[in-house]
């Protein structure tokens, strides 16, 4: 097959894109009054370097990228990484050869932050929601007890703040993933019927993504139930598809680095006048998401623009947490769109709009489009799904 729409855009970035990068940090670095920037995880090494490798399912080595408060970053890194770092803009590239679980980086480390220590110097590094140190807390133990002079401090709103915005080769990207995606959907048809067993499904959208340019498509779940289903983070089953079962798919496919993140439902043979009334519901709800979804307005705005039509149907206010959230190098980002996001939307975020709403006896349905902020409004980056519950 071949792609579905047009060619794919040209992978990696320019090294125009990444100077970009890092002097806008370097920018918020300043006003923030942070020294430099300490990075151990896989988005923001490849955020600042364009170091893209599967090698990170790995835990055994650590990984770190040293952003100063002028200049190029350095990175430090075991020996197995070093000529693809090489590859990329970075000049500066120390290794070790790892692992090394007694020594795996922390003597390197210890040399480049000695200097900032002894000026009393801040060092930022990701300590916020959704971030982790990939390290050993023994060794960050070990390096904090030989560097007290430092000042460690947050820098996860500094970072988050960055990656929200997308540049236009980003979006390029994503926009190219979210329509192979799109494709692949519109093929469910041809071999989600009844009778296959849900996971041959699962599979063969695997397939068919693939032969669409996909790169890879990590993330594949959903159901198939009588009416409705119950949740929607389920490996499938073997079950086969039957006549009133609703099928939903939600895929994370990815292409140089970059995902879509969004799902499709579909009723098996019939559907029921109140899964006709869910699916109805849902997509009224997206479009009232995708409408608020412009500058200026909050992450709480688009979910108060969303619960208000749910509320037709579901007063419970539902219990998934957030109605969306931001897209890109990650299967789900920062910006959360929920009660407690205040997160001023602006042009260039790309965002999932993902309502949810309960119904019957325990049953569930969800919806979700991928969009980019414009100037004014949102535009789509998937194909809007039909405004009625389609059968199958």
């Amino acid at each position: 097959m071949s792609y579905p729409l047009t060619e794919p855009p040209a992978r990696g970035f320019s090294t125009a894109e990444f100077v970009t990068r890092t002097e806008t940090a370097q920018q918020q670095m300043q006003i923030q009054g942070i020294d430099a920037l300490l990075l151990m995880s896989e988005p923001e090494v490849r955020y600042f370097t364009g170091f893209q490798t599967l090698f990170w399912q790995s835990p055994t080595r650590p990984w770190f990228v040293f952003v100063p408060s002028q200049g190029k970053p350095v990175a430090l890194i075991p020996e197995i990484g070093a000529d693809l770092m090489r590859r990329t803009w970075i000049d500066d590239v120390r290794t070790w050869r790892a692992p090394a679980p007694h020594d795996d980086g922390i003597s390197l480390l210890t040399e480049l932050l000695s200097p900032l220590a002894a000026r009393g110097d801040t060092l930022g590094i990701l300590k916020g929601h959704e971030t982790s140190l990939r390290m050993p807390l023994g060794d960050w133990e070990q390096l904090r007890s030989s560097l007290t002079g430092l000042d460690i401090t947050d820098a996860t709103a500094l970072m988050q703040g960055l990656r929200m915005v997308k540049s236009d080769a980003e979006i390029e990207k994503l926009q190219h993933i979210c329509t192979i995606g799109s494709a692949a959907f519109a093929q469910v048809p041809e071999f989600g019927t009844q009778g296959a067993p849900l996971e041959a499904v699962f599979r063969e959208f695997r397939r068919t993504a693939l032969a669409l340019g996909a790169d890879d498509a990590p993330y594949l779940v959903g159901a198939a139930a009588p009416g409705g289903y119950a949740d929607v983070i389920s490996p499938p089953s073997r079950r086969p598809l039957q006549a009133g079962d609703i099928l939903m798919m939600d895929t994370g496919c990815t292409w140089d680095g970059y995902y879509c993140d969004f799902d499709r439902n579909w009723a098996i043979g019939y559907a029921d006048d109140q899964a006709r009334r869910a699916y109805d519901t849902l997509w009224r709800a997206t479009q009232a998401g995708i409408d608020a979804a412009r500058p200026g307005n909050t992450c709480r705005d688009l979910y108060q623009a969303m619960t208000t039509v749910l509320n037709e149907m579901d007063t419970s206010g539902g219990d998934v947490g957030r109605l969306g959230h931001g897209l890109g190098m990650q299967l789900t980002e920062q910006p959360s769109h929920a009660t407690f996001d205040n997160t001023v939307l602006k042009e260039n975020m790309v965002l999932t709009i993902e309502p949810s709403l309960s119904y019957g006896n325990g049953l569930m349905m969800v919806h979700e489009e991928d969009i980019v902020i414009g100037k004014h409004a949102a535009s789509l980056l998937t194909e809007r799904a039909p405004p009625q519950l389609p059968v199958i």
